[in-house]
């Protein structure tokens, strides 16, 4: 892989190798993490509309919507993307191992942390709760920020390139109602105890 196709993806891939570890610098054993300096750059996002923080412009990856551009506004896909790096960098500072992992939904990594004992049951349903029922992209961050930074007391990774997809879809209600659906099928339905068959088999 070359340095140029390294630049165009996104932060959690250009240092992550194909196992799922850090990359390791050639014919070294030292580790390749992304610079503390880069996700204190990525969390002056937080908080923050897509388009208003020069210095991540060089992060970004998706293409410019022209038309959006012109009329000085970002596409849902660019929105969806600043605020998948503004919790990646709030999820990823300090932490040694990566907080990307492929496959990961948020529903699942918040199973994980339901599971994990740190907090109640009731504590960890109801924070997803409020996140799950969110209707505007910016009641849906706020509550995401909360949710990470749990996910990182308990260094639990998460698909960021997945949540970019799921926040790409949340202001169009249909496609919200779908990413809910699998939040809610990765959250809950391994939950449940299994069902006794009737018939005794």
């Amino acid at each position: 892989m070359t340095e140029k196709d390294l630049t165009k993806q996104r932060i959690w891939h250009r240092y992550i190798a194909a196992d799922g570890t850090w990359r390791r610098k050639d014919g070294t054993a030292a580790m390749q993490r992304p610079p503390g300096e880069d996700l204190a750059v990525l969390r002056r996002g937080l908080g923050r509309p897509a388009g208003t923080v020069l210095e991540i412009f060089p992060f970004y990856t998706c293409p410019v919507d022209d038309f959006a551009a012109r009329r000085g506004e970002v596409s849902a896909e660019q929105e969806a993307e600043h605020v998948a790096l503004a919790l990646y960098g709030l999820h990823q500072q300090s932490q040694e191992r990566p907080m990307h992992r492929d496959g990961v939904s948020l529903g699942r990594a918040m199973l994980e942390l339901r599971r994990h004992g740190r907090t109640s049951d009731e504590a960890v349903d109801s924070r997803f709760q409020q996140a799950f029922s969110a209707t505007s992209m910016q009641a849906l961050q706020l509550r995401l920020r909360g949710l990470i930074t749990q996910l990182k007391d308990i260094k639990q990774p998460l698909d960021y390139n997945r949540l970019v997809g799921d926040l790409h879809h949340w202001n169009r209600p249909e496609a919200r109602s779908r990413v809910r659906r699998h939040w809610g099928l990765d959250y809950y339905g391994w939950t449940q105890p299994a069902t006794p068959s009737r018939s005794g088999r």
